[in-house]
């Protein structure tokens, strides 16, 4: 069976768009496409083979979910409202929780060119519509392969701050650190540039990927939960306030 675009059956998929299940024992695939027939194919193949999918609809629900859930790979069409499938592409490799995820573009565009400009704003397969769910099953296995070498790079240190991007997990000199996802993708974001001071500006665009609605005084209500997590196990602040700039991961 060849999967192609058909005409949708006003179907309504508006709950899918959020993700059916956070990123667990299976890997999790984000599915990136606004054809109702072609989602329902992608995801029920996906999970039929064993993985999770989270659904985007758009070009910008497609960065928001790709940020917040950091799936193992991506389904990503070309053709999107609100912002193309390359313009996903090129935003989602300037981001660290993204830049290493594996991207398959989707797309009628069979001509060289239009391959070549998609592996060159970052896609690492590209696979023409119509296509038949055993290669597309194939192409995906290969990607993730070609990833997990990347992604052993999980274990973040910062003095007696450790992270284990892979199990989500952080300690503090020996006591265990509960952190609620957005502390925790904040934190990363602080633990991979050491250091450096970042505003309340160029925080929202790396950890919540210009969400809409959120205002930069959000970034001081997340500084403040994270301190207090971090705090609960030590006297030594490493989060340091830079009076009118803006945040840094520093030692004391």
């Amino acid at each position: 069976m060849m999967m192609q675009a058909t005409t949708r059956q006003g179907t309504d998929f508006g709950s899918e768009t959020r993700p059916k299940s956070l990123k667990g024992d299976k890997p999790l695939i984000l599915i990136v496409e606004d054809e109702d027939a072609i989602v329902t194919l992608l995801d029920y193949n996906l999970r039929s083979a064993g993985y999770d999918t989270a659904i985007a609809r758009d070009g910008e629900e497609a960065v928001d979910l790709a940020i917040t859930l950091e799936p193992n790979a991506i389904l990503l069409d070309w053709m999107l409202p609100l912002r193309s499938g390359l313009e996903v592409c090129r935003h989602l490799r300037r981001f660290p929780e993204t830049n290493e995820v594996p991207i398959i573009m989707l797309t009628a565009r069979g001509e060289e060119q239009d391959k070549l400009r998609g592996l060159d704003m970052g896609a690492d397969d590209y696979l023409t519509k119509p296509f038949s769910p055993q290669e597309l099953l194939a192409r995906l296995r290969a990607v993730l392969r070609r990833a997990q070498p990347a992604r052993l790079k999980e274990i973040l240190v910062f003095a007696d701050i450790q992270m284990d991007q892979g199990s989500h997990k952080v300690t503090r000199g020996e006591a265990s650190v509960d952190l609620a996802p957005t502390e925790f993708r904040l934190l990363r974001h602080f633990m991979q540039y050491p250091g450096r001071v970042f505003s309340r500006e160029q925080l929202l665009d790396s950890v919540w990927g210009r969400e809409k609605d959120v205002e930069p005084r959000t970034v001081d209500v997340h500084i403040r939960r994270l301190r207090k997590a971090l705090n609960a196990y030590s006297e030594s602040d490493v989060i340091r306030t830079v009076r009118e700039v803006g945040y840094a991961l520093d030692l004391p």
